[in-house]
C-alpha cells in the first residue's frame, strides 16, 4: 500500500495511538506498585504490541523500533528472567514520553524521524542482554492446552465426537499490518459458525471485540468438515497470516487411546449408554453451549460508536443555536399578533427543538476523566522530583462537561496540582514533625451542583499562612501596614490570586514565577466560571472551581439598564429582589441594604456601565444579587424582563478582551443584547 493510500488512516492512527499511550501510562503506574503482577505485565505487553503493529503499518519506523525494544524488555519480565526495578520503570516511562512526543509531532504535520531514540533503544536492549537467559522450557505435552477447558466444555467436545462431529482447535494469526483486528476476528468466527458450532474462543468474545489480544486467537469448533477445508476458508479472509488446525479426540477415553479413528463421511458414532443432550446444529435452540453458557456478545457492537470531528459538533451546535433564535422570534411575533391557532404547532416545535438542543449538548459532553487521566502520571513525576510521597484520590471522574470546557481547563488544573505538591504538601520530615502521616494526600473531585460543575482540589499540607501573605504583600507594595492590620485572614489569603504574587522563596521548574494562581483565575473566569480559595494553616488548602456545563446555549436573565437590554448568565445570579427606597442606607460611604439580616452592598449598574440615565426617584428598585467569591453584591437595574435561553455569540478578536462583556446574543425581537460578566467587571472596577 502506498504512502498516499495510508494517509487516509492517519486520523484513526493518531486516535488509537493516543488511547494506547494513555492505557500504557495507567498500567505502568499500577506496575510500579505491583512489579510482579503478571496480569499487568501481559496487559502492557499486549498494548505495546498493538502500538508497534500500528506504527509499523503507518511507516513510522522509529516509533515501531522503540516500541519493539520496550516489548522485548516486557517479554523478559513476563517470562520471569528479569525483575523490574526503579531503573526499568523510569526507562519505560521515558519511552512513553518519547512516543507521546512522536505522536504530537505527527499530529502537527511532521513525523517521528527528527527524534533520536537510539540511546533509549540501546538502553532497553542492553538491559535485555544483561538479563539472565531463560532456561529451555520443558517440552509441552500434546494435550496440555486441554487443562484450560471447563468440565462442561470437555463434555461438549465428547458429545460432538459421539454424534459424528470432529472438534478442532484452530489457531489464527493475523498479519502485523492488520488495522482492524476486531473486525477480522469477527469475520473468522462468523465463517466458522457457517461450518459448524463454535464452542469456545481464547481469548473470550469480549476480549476479541475490544481488540484486547495481540495477533493470535483460538477457536474450538465442532464440525463435519475436514481440517484442510476449514483452513482454506480462513486463509481467504484478508489480513490472516497463518492458520493451524488441530483435531481433538473424545476426552472421556483414556489418554493413550485418543488417536484418530477412521470413519465414513456423515457416519454417526454409537451413542454412549449415559443419556446426554443432543448436540444440535449451530442454529438450533437446543445447543448445549447456548443453554449452559452465558450469551456471547455480538462482535458487531464494536462498530456502534463513531469518532466525530469536534468542528462538526461545533457547527451543529451553532445551527441549533440559530434554531433557538428563530423559534424565539416566531414565538414573539405570534404573541404580538395574538394568533391562537399557532399555539399548538409552536408548542410542538418548542419541544422538538428543545430535545434536539439537549441531545446536541449531550453529544458534546465528555467525562472529566478525559482530563483527570493525565494526573496520576503527572503527580508521580512531580512528587519524585520533589522527594515527597503523595497519594492521589480521584472522585467523580464520570461527571460530564462540554468538550470545549474540558479542553480549556486542563492547563489550569496542572497549575493547581503543581502548587499543591510544591507549596502545600510538606516533605516527609516536616510531616513527621507535625504529627502527620509521611505520605501526603491530594484529592481531586468533580461533582455537579445546580447547572454547573464543581472541581475541587484539596491537599492536607501546611496551608497558607495569612500573616506571611500580608508581609509579602507589604514588601511588594500591594498593601500598606494599616490595611494589613485590619484585613481578615480570609481576605489575606485571596491576595495569592493577584497577578505576579508568589510565596515561593525561589523560582523552580515547578513554581515560583507568580503566574500560576492568576493564570488559573483568569482562565476560569474566561470560561464563565468562578474560583474560590479556602485554606487553614497546618491543615491544608482547597481550591473550588465552578464551571458551566456548556458554553454555547445558556439560560440567562434579561434586564434593562437605561434604554438598553442586557443578558446575565444565571450561573452568576443568586437571586433577584425589590428594595424599597427607604431601606437603602449608606454604609462606609456606599449604598447598602439588609438582606435576611446581612448587609448587602448595592451598586447602580448604570453607573458601572457608564450608561446611567436620569430618572425620577422610585419607591422601589429591582436588584440583581450576584455572588463574587464569598461576597454578594446587589446591582440596581431599571427593569427585570425575565429568563430566556440565549446563544452566546463572540464579539470578534478585537472586542473579545473587553472586561465585563462576555459576548452578545440575538433576542427574540431581532435586536442584539450584550451579555454581562458582572463578576469580572466588578472585580476590575474594584
Amino acid at each position: 500500500m502506498t504512502e498516499m493510500d495510508m494517509s487516509q488512516y492517519l486520523g484513526a492512527f493518531l486516535d488509537e495511538a493516543g488511547d494506547n499511550l494513555q492505557r500504557l501510562d495507567d498500567l505502568l503506574l499500577v506496575l510500579e506498585k505491583e512489579s510482579t503482577n503478571l496480569d499487568v505485565i501481559n496487559e502492557i505487553f499486549r498494548s505495546a504490541h498493538t502500538l508497534k503493529g500500528m506504527s509499523a503499518t503507518m511507516g513510522f519506523e522509529k516509533m515501531a523500533g522503540l516500541t519493539h525494544a520496550l516489548e522485548d524488555r516486557l517479554d523478559a519480565a513476563r517470562k520471569g528472567t528479569h525483575h523490574l526495578d526503579d531503573v526499568d520503570m523510569n526507562l519505560m516511562f521515558s519511552s512513553l514520553d518519547t512516543m507521546q512526543a512522536m505522536v504530537d509531532s505527527i499530529r502537527g504535520g511532521g513525523s517521528d524521524a527528527h527524534l533520536d531514540v537510539s540511546e533509549l533503544v540501546a538502553s532497553l536492549r542492553n538491559m535485555n542482554a544483561a538479563a539472565p537467559q531463560p532456561e529451555a522450557a520443558p517440552a509441552a505435552q500434546e494435550d496440555s492446552f486441554l487443562d484450560s477447558l471447563s468440565q462442561q466444555e470437555k463434555e461438549w467436545i465428547s458429545e460432538a465426537n459421539n454424534i459424528g462431529r470432529t472438534v478442532f482447535r484452530i489457531q489464527v494469526v493475523l498479519s502485523e499490518s492488520c488495522l482492524l483486528k476486531a473486525a477480522r476476528s469477527y469475520m473468522v468466527i462468523n465463517r466458522m459458525e457457517e461450518l459448524g458450532d463454535v464452542i469456545k474462543t481464547e481469548p473470550s468474545i469480549e476480549a476479541l471485540e475490544n481488540e484486547d489480544f495481540m495477533l493470535d486467537f483460538m477457536i474450538y469448533l465442532a464440525s463435519q468438515q475436514d481440517k484442510e477445508e476449514i483452513k482454506n476458508v480462513i486463509l481467504k479472509i484478508s489480513d490472516v497470516a497463518t492458520v493451524d488446525v488441530e483435531e481433538l479426540k473424545n476426552l472421556e477415553e483414556p489418554r493413550e487411546e485418543q488417536i484418530a479413528k477412521p470413519r465414513e463421511s456423515g457416519a454417526v458414532a454409537e451413542p454412549s449408554k449415559e443419556k446426554k443432550p443432543e448436540f444440535a446444529p449451530a442454529k438450533a435452540e437446543t445447543h448445549p453451549a447456548q443453554q449452559a453458557a452465558p450469551p456471547k456478545p455480538d462482535l458487531k457492537k464494536a462498530n456502534q460508536t463513531v469518532r466525530v470531528d469536534i468542528g462538526r459538533l461545533d457547527k451543529l451546535m451553532n445551527l441549533v443555536g440559530e434554531l433557538a433564535i428563530g423559534r424565539a422570534r416566531i414565538e414573539r411575533l405570534v404573541q404580538e399578533a395574538r394568533l391562537r391557532d399557532f399555539d399548538e404547532p409552536l408548542s410542538q416545535l418548542g419541544r422538538i427543538s428543545g430535545d434536539i438542543q439537549e441531545l446536541v449538548t449531550k453529544l458534546r459532553m465528555v467525562p472529566v476523566s478525559f482530563t483527570f487521566d493525565r494526573f496520576p502520571r503527572l503527580i508521580r513525576d512531580i512528587s519524585k522530583s520533589l522527594g515527597k510521597e503523595v497519594e492521589l484520590v480521584l472522585e467523580g471522574q464520570d461527571t460530564e462537561l462540554d468538550r470545549t470546557v474540558i479542553d480549556e481547563i486542563g492547563d489550569p488544573m496542572v497549575h493547581l496540582i503543581r502548587n499543591s505538591l510544591d507549596h502545600g504538601i510538606e516533605t516527609r520530615e516536616d510531616r513527621r514533625a507535625a504529627g502527620k502521616p509521611e505520605k501526603g494526600t491530594l484529592k481531586i473531585s468533580a461533582y455537579q451542583e445546580g447547572s454547573g460543575v464543581i472541581i475541587e482540589v484539596t491537599d492536607d499540607g501546611k496551608g497558607i499562612d495569612p500573616e506571611q501573605v500580608k508581609k509579602k504583600a507589604i514588601e511588594r507594595g500591594i498593601l500598606d501596614e494599616e490595611d494589613a492590620a485590619t484585613m481578615s485572614d480570609e481576605e489575606a489569603i485571596q491576595i495569592v490570586l493577584l497577578p505576579g504574587f508568589s510565596l515561593a522563596p525561589t523560582i523552580t521548574d515547578i513554581s515560583g514565577r507568580g503566574v500560576g494562581m492568576d493564570a488559573v483565575k483568569t482562565k476560569v473566569e474566561t470560561l464563565g466560571g468562578q474560583l474560590d480559595l479556602v485554606s487553614r494553616l497546618g491543615q491544608g488548602t482547597s481550591v473550588y472551581v465552578r464551571l458551566p456545563l456548556t458554553l454555547a446555549i445558556v439560560l440567562s436573565l434579561l434586564i434593562k439598564v437605561g434604554d438598553e437590554t442586557y443578558a446575565i448568565s444565571l450561573e452568576n445570579v443568586e437571586e433577584t429582589i425589590l428594595v424599597k427606597r427607604e431601606n437603602i442606607k449608606t454604609v462606609h460611604g456606599a449604598p447598602a441594604t439588609l438582606l435576611r439580616g446581612e448587609v448587602l452592598s448595592l451598586s447602580d449598574l448604570g453607573d458601572v456601565l457608564g450608561t446611567a440615565v436620569e430618572e425620577s426617584q422610585r419607591d422601589e428598585y429591582p436588584v440583581v444579587v450576584v455572588k463574587i467569591g464569598k461576597n454578594k453584591i446587589g446591582f440596581i437595574v431599571n427593569e427585570l424582563i425575565g429568563q430566556q435561553e440565549i446563544v452566546i455569540k463572540s464579539l470578534g478578536r478585537f472586542l473579545s478582551k473587553i472586561k465585563g462583556i462576555a459576548g452578545a446574543t440575538i433576542l427574540g425581537d431581532g435586536n442584539v443584547a450584550l451579555i454581562l460578566d458582572l463578576v469580572s467587571f466588578y472585580t476590575t472596577k474594584g
